[in-house]
């Protein structure tokens, strides 16, 4: 773990490098998840575990930074602006994964910050405002590309496109409610406290969906059922929480203490094309060229837009987890 945790440049890029992986991983690995288990149970077991390991870390560990003593207006505002729009996301978020590629999602979600940026101020002739816009038009076409050919194919698969373009948004809306609560709060504690929260509320939706919607499939309820339990998807689902979890957050907050915020978010960029790479090999999803051409566009609008990113998002971006 030291290697990571090195001060100098090549320790925190190689710190980068790693969680740039760890979250590609997580993504490929939440595919795999909710082609198996119902999405909502997946979010909330995820959260749920991965948010009590990170509050366990800020308690006795200095991991993760310093842990605030929260006033009772910080813990109903992680509430509702934490807990609530994490809890949003995440559905959306597996629901298009379980619907389309998980690059495709993780593309529509590094288009995020640019979403983020347009909202933050209206149009105006100004070269700042030029500059955003531009950004929004570059992602936008990288997004039309994304999604044109399911749309015209008239496959269901547009559904998983439109999914993973609504779970971009909300993450941005997410981001926006993370610069409310990071004036007080360090991304870390955000994180921590949202997880938790995000799974509470998502319990017993959860348990609506795994035992009164999806009951009694062929071999009756299906959390009796013995290959809803399988290894394979345990390990998964830990490596998800722990790796791209717990293990990649300490690992960029590390990055956060020692490089500029938009600096560190460069490394993002990389994410969708770890994604990529992870679901090729492990679960053998297609790569192709309207892949490779998006990917150019929203990326470059994202590199575009990168210079003020740091006064929009405090939180960064999940494997989304």
């Amino acid at each position: 773990m030291r290697v990571f945790l090195k001060k100098s440049d090549g320790g925190v890029a190689t710190a980068m490098l790693m969680v740039v992986a760890l979250w590609g991983a997580s993504n490929t690995g939440t595919r795999f998840l909710v082609t198996s288990w119902p999405p909502v149970w997946v979010g909330a077991v995820r959260f749920l575990c991965g948010g009590a390991v990170s509050l366990a870390m800020l308690n006795w560990t200095n991991w993760l930074g310093p842990k605030s003593l929260l006033a009772p207006a910080q813990k109903k505002a992680l509430w509702f602006r934490g807990g609530m729009t994490l809890a949003a996301h995440i559905v959306v978020f597996n629901l298009a994964m379980r619907f389309t590629q998980a690059a495709h999602v993780a593309l529509y979600l590094g288009a995020s910050p640019v979403w983020a940026l347009v909202w933050e101020e209206r149009p105006a002739w100004t070269a700042q405002s030029a500059r955003r816009y531009g950004a929004a038009l570059l992602a936008l076409t990288g997004v039309i590309v994304l999604f044109w050919p399911s749309l015209r194919a008239g496959s269901e698969n547009w559904i998983g496109e439109a999914l993973g373009l609504t779970s971009s948004m909300l993450w941005a809306f997410f981001g926006w409610q993370g610069r409310v609560l990071g004036k007080q709060l360090s991304g870390a504690e955000i994180s921590a406290h949202a997880m938790w929260r995000a799974g509470v509320l998502l319990l017993p939706v959860a348990i609506v969906e795994t035992v009164f919607v999806s009951w009694h499939r062929q071999g009756g309820y299906i959390l009796a059922r013995s290959d809803f339990w399988q290894p394979n998807l345990i390990w998964v689902m830990i490596y998800c929480f722990i790796g791209g979890g717990v293990l990649a957050y300490a690992l960029f907050y590390h990055a956060l203490k020692h490089w500029p915020t938009s600096k560190v978010l460069l490394f993002h960029n990389l994410v969708p094309l770890s994604t990529m790479t992870w679901s090729h090999y492990c679960l053998g999803e297609k790569v192709t060229a309207t892949f490779w051409l998006a990917m150019v566009f929203v990326i470059a609008g994202v590199i575009l837009g990168q210079a003020k990113l740091e006064r929009t998002i405090n939180v960064p971006l999940l494997p989304a987890d």
